[in-house]
């Protein structure tokens, strides 16, 4: 791969960083402060409809989905939107503005690459265009979903309908009022082989019988407007045309979904990186103890040193996986796609909590974002399934190219 970006690239790097600039960075403090005021609980921002009005006129709007995606594209490659997602990465809201915020970016790539032409104009259209918001739900609290062949939610066939019964926790964004759409994945066929047992259904937010039992909390906070919630669904029952693709095609669904949306998670967790460590370089010239500026010591040049090294690599390592969708595609770029899930989010958690020591009490509180970037980061590491789940299928993956049975390095030759 080329190590510069392409002019086209460049341009839109800098579009979106003077977009930023002059409309996110101002209001940063104005927004963490409505979010988490008790009076507005699950209410959005009500400066954000007309930011994305101002950045749909800008040209910046839906650069996430691939140019393979044809009309609905802006004609960019995974690699090209790498940069981008790392500049919306270093403020945890800013991605919407340009309607390039999970789950709606996975989801939207699940209409356009699976969807029929109805599925598309009633849920693809108005998503594309920011005026609704989507949740996807596979994590279960009965059962491990980090393995998505265990999802055991019941979609049970029922003349032209279909009747949905189970329990699904973790599921982001669904206490937004502006949520109108449910991707599910369950179970249609539990006596298919194992990777074709589930498939992935529609269902509109409204429909009777989803229950939002409780909304759990990430640290403490409970992330309004959207939230992450545990639904129950009783007797849910949908139309068979809400299915995607056909049964038993969950999982296939699922693994598409989650290629390039790992890339964007991990581009976005090096910005969030990137902004702890230019923090914690203005702290160290701002800064002195015991008659010194913290700048003249030497254990502060290495942490600062260490951080800047980490990102680098992990920022490396995911535009490598995000050129290698790009020519061969999410599944012949699994081994890469696994090694970023496990680098990204835990090198921005390290380097977050390097900032916080660097900056004391101050670091721990709400005056700097250091706190949330590290509570983020490490819900990150278990939101797409915990690091140990994607080593240790990178690492089966690894022995299975490597290993050569019979030829280890201190075989003895044999007559």
């Amino acid at each position: 791969m080329l190590f510069e970006y392409s002019e086209k690239t460049q341009s839109l790097i800098a579009r979106l960083q003077a977009f930023v600039d002059a409309n996110i960075l101002p209001v940063d403090h104005e927004i963490h402060a409505w979010d988490h005021d008790p009076a507005n609980l699950w209410k959005p921002w009500p400066g954000l409809e007309p930011l994305k009005e101002k950045a749909k006129a800008a040209g910046l709007w839906n650069l996430f989905l691939p140019e393979e995606y044809g009309e609905y594209s802006p004609g960019l490659t995974n690699l090209e939107y790498a940069p981008l997602a790392e500049i919306m990465g270093r403020n945890g809201w800013c991605s919407e503005v340009f309607n390039c915020s999970a789950p709606d970016t996975g989801n939207m790539e699940v209409f356009a690459k699976f969807g029929t032409d109805a599925q598309k104009q009633q849920w693809l259209e108005p998503l594309l265009a920011g005026e609704i918001r989507s949740v996807y739900m596979m994590t279960e609290p009965d059962h491990a979903c980090s393995d998505a062949t265990n999802v055991r939610t019941e979609i049970r066939s029922d003349g032209d309908d279909y009747v949905i019964n189970g329990k699904k926790w973790w599921i982001s964004g669904i206490m937004d009022p502006r949520c109108k759409v449910l991707l599910l994945m369950g179970q249609t066929n539990p006596e298919n082989p194992r990777h074709s047992q589930q498939s992935t259904v529609i269902i509109p937010r409204d429909t009777p019988g989803v229950e939002v039992v409780r909304a759990q909390t990430v640290f403490g906070d409970v992330h309004s407007p959207g939230g992450h919630c545990e639904v129950h669904l009783k007797d849910v029952r949908i139309p068979k045309e809400n299915i995607i693709l056909g049964e038993g095609r969950g999982f296939e669904i699922a693994q598409g979904r989650l290629g390039p949306g790992r890339i964007h998670h991990c581009m976005r967790s090096i910005g969030s990186a990137q902004l702890a460590l230019e923090l914690m370089c203005q702290r160290a010239t701002e800064r002195k103890t015991f008659g010194r500026m913290l700048s003249d010591r030497s254990s502060i040049r290495m942490e600062i040193a260490k951080s800047y090294c980490d990102i680098e690599q992990a920022r490396l390592l995911t535009l490598k996986a995000a050129d290698a969708i790009d020519r061969r595609g999410a599944k012949n770029a699994k081994d890469l796609i696994g090694a970023i899930k496990v680098v990204a989010p835990q090198m921005a958690q390290t380097v977050a909590d390097r900032a916080i020591q660097i900056f004391g009490g101050m670091g721990v509180s709400d005056d700097v974002p250091l706190a949330s970037i590290l509570a983020t980061q490490r819900f990150i590491r278990l939101a797409d399934g915990p690091d140990e789940v994607h080593a240790s299928q990178l690492g089966k993956f690894k022995i299975g190219q490597y290993a050569k049975p019979g030829e280890g390095w201190n075989e003895v030759p044999t007559d």
